[in-house]
């Protein structure tokens, strides 16, 4: 049975979230005001003073790499600026808590909580719904439990009776999980609406601890953090060494990490562990009032999302009419189009354009996120709340990771390119670089993959992107990584942020990938992220991350032995400094070779136990 996967985990706690530090807070933004400068002080003397003018060609694309980056710290740094206390709101009870201008201002507030499948293990999704049966809350209210299948399949529904929940199903499959749970809402009538995945399992702490946030009127949604409480956990070097070497092997890992810290191999292998995004990045943009909706785990006040949906739809309406009116009269010569002409387009148009309360799009959450902040009119608010309320799967192979990462890519590449926040009316200058900080991570690949290069081409050449790596080279440089590695370990003080930057670094191909189908005008397929595990190792995912581990494994022997050369334009310094930066890009890039050859123990195979 299914159920034999999960028995494994089912002791297992999510983190607390990070404590708020005012005093903390304060080094931070010093310590990150400090690394800016000096940023500013590097990248001003790269392009001033550094070029090396007999390879220009080198020298300022890697500049402008440099330069690219520096931009991307600047957002990062805006994003990361101020956090708050965590508070719990308290708790409503009736719905004119939540809503003063509610006609039934008596009445207990109702909750919808719509479980979106389509091709997942039915056993799944009754885990979820089991656990979403048992939440707890301290008045009266009226929770209602709806399985949205989109696979229309008998073993769900017959899952969805045993369980005493609705079962919501549609002819088509239309819009994807979009188009899912906008057909559910025509169904459905919760004051608000809680999103779960297939494999979302509620705490029972869910409602009780997000549904004050809605006593202010203009909260929207609130988000909570993703927990992926199946995720590998590793084992300490003491323990692998002592599998190895006997006692002897254990002292050594034990004398290793009382220098270094803690070493756990075989953790987290895919960098999944989401605390570093909802814990600092998403927390820390609600004094902006952009923190936006990541989908599974969040509660929606309907009010706003099929406000904003009309809203849209009445627009889409008037711009086909619009349309239809300039081409007539454009046909006919005629100024005016007759008044029972006009209301048969008026009506073929409201009957041609879709009610979409959540968009038709691949990232339909953030696109959803930036038309309810960019409501001028009504000021929707979003809040990213700090403690973890439900639990969900990890992508338990490479292949799915990779399905994954282009999806959410993709769908942000096409927001960017195609209906770009930064224009948008509406939205206030914090919420515009908030957002734009979001897109702009995922053009990261462009100026990653020539920090990824850079050494090699100097290994392999001798030639330099600077015009010495003399001592004004290292004066600019060794304080900058010195103060920007300071700013960002306090910053984000309570979690190790390694895995995070070297995940990044080596997601360049995917991130490549998804920039070149969004500029082709490629759709961004809605695939469903697999929830069983594929057997098998996954190499060939990963071939541009092994070429940039050889080719800067060959360069370094090139480069040494070049040195021993007596005409060569190599230098030690030179050698070694590039040497040091393409170790450290093959870390990196090891981390995802290392996911691709990963194999689970044998008893927690899913495709074994499903």
């Amino acid at each position: 049975m299914i159920d034999d996967y999960f028995l494994a985990f089912e002791d297992r706690h999510p983190p607390a979230p990070l404590p708020y530090s005012a005093a903390r807070e304060v080094l931070w933004q010093l310590l990150a005001m400090i690394s800016l400068v000096i940023g500013a002080w590097y990248i001003g003397w790269r392009w001033m003073h550094s070029l090396n003018p007999e390879a220009l060609w080198f020298a300022a694309t890697l500049a402008i790499a440099e330069t690219l980056a520096y931009i991307g710290l600047l957002l990062f740094v805006f994003n990361l600026w101020r956090d708050q206390p965590v508070k719990l709101p308290t708790v409503p009870a009736l719905v004119s808590e939540v809503d003063p201008d509610a006609p039934d201002p008596d009445r207990p507030i109702s909750v919808d909580v719509l479980f979106a499948t389509y091709n997942e293990d039915p056993e799944l999704v009754r885990l979820g719904i089991i656990d979403a049966k048992a939440m707890e809350y301290p008045h009266p209210i009226d929770i209602r439990i709806h399985v949205l299948d989109d696979g229309s399949r008998p073993a769900m529904q017959a899952v969805a009776n045993d369980e005493g929940v609705g079962y919501i199903t549609r002819d088509t499959n239309e819009g994807y999980k979009a188009g899912n749970l906008r057909n559910a809402m025509e169904h459905t009538f919760g004051d608000f609406l809680l999103i779960c995945d297939a494999d979302t399992r509620p705490f029972p702490t869910m409602l009780v601890r997000t549904l004050g946030y809605f006593r202010d009127p203009k909260m929207a949604w609130v988000q909570t953090p993703q927990w992926f409480y199946d995720l590998p956990q590793g084992r300490r070097l003491p323990d692998v060494l002592a599998g190895r070497f006997g006692p002897t092997g254990a002292k050594i890992g034990q004398a290793i990490e009382r220098v270094t810290g803690e070493w756990c191999l075989g953790r987290d292998p895919f960098v999944n562990d989401p605390q570093m995004f909802y814990d600092v990045i998403q927390r820390r943009r609600n004094g902006a009032n952009a923190a936006f909706c990541c989908g599974a785990g969040s509660i929606h006040r309907r009010e706003a999302v099929m406000e904003a949906a009309l809203r849209a739809f009445g627009a889409k309406v008037e711009r086909r009419v619009i349309a239809a009116e300039e081409e007539i009269t454009l046909e006919t010569r005629e100024r005016n189009v007759a008044p029972d002409l006009l209301d048969a387009i008026r009506t073929e148009a409201v009957s041609a354009e879709i009610l979409a309360p959540y968009r038709f799009h691949v990232s339909e959450d953030i696109f959803t996120s930036i038309v309810l902040h960019s409501d001028k009119e009504r000021g929707w608010k979003s809040f990213q709340h700090p403690l973890v309320e439900s639990k969900m799967l990890s992508p338990q192979d490479l292949m799915t990771w990779t399905i994954q990462r282009f999806k959410y890519a993709g769908g942000s590449l096409d927001i960017l390119l195609n209906d770009n926040p930064l224009f948008r009316r509406g939205l206030t200058i914090p919420q515009r670089v908030m957002y734009g900080a979001t897109f702009y991570s995922y053009l990261g690949a462009l100026w990653n993959v020539i920090f990824l290069f850079a050494p090699v081409v100097y290994l392999f050449t001798g030639i330099a992107p600077v015009s010495a790596y003399s001592d004004q080279f290292f004066i600019h440089v060794v304080p900058f990584i010195i103060s920007l590695e300071l700013a960002m370990m306090v910053g984000t003080w309570g979690i190790s942020g390694y895995a995070a930057k070297a995940s990044y670094l080596a997601f360049f191909p995917l991130g490549l990938r998804a920039l070149w189908a969004v500029l082709r005008g490629q759709t961004i397929a809605f695939k469903v992220t697999p929830k069983d595990r594929k057997a098998g190792r996954f190499l060939k995912l990963v071939r541009p991350q092994i070429a940039v581990l050889a080719f800067t494994i060959i360069g370094v022997i090139w480069g040494t032995v070049a040195l021993m050369t007596v005409d060569t334009p190599h230098t030690v310094t030179g050698v070694v400094t590039n040497a040091l930066w393409g170790l450290n890009n093959c870390i990196a890039m090891a981390g995802i070779i290392r996911a691709a050859l990963w194999q689970p123990p044998a008893t927690a195979d899913m495709s074994e136990v499903s």
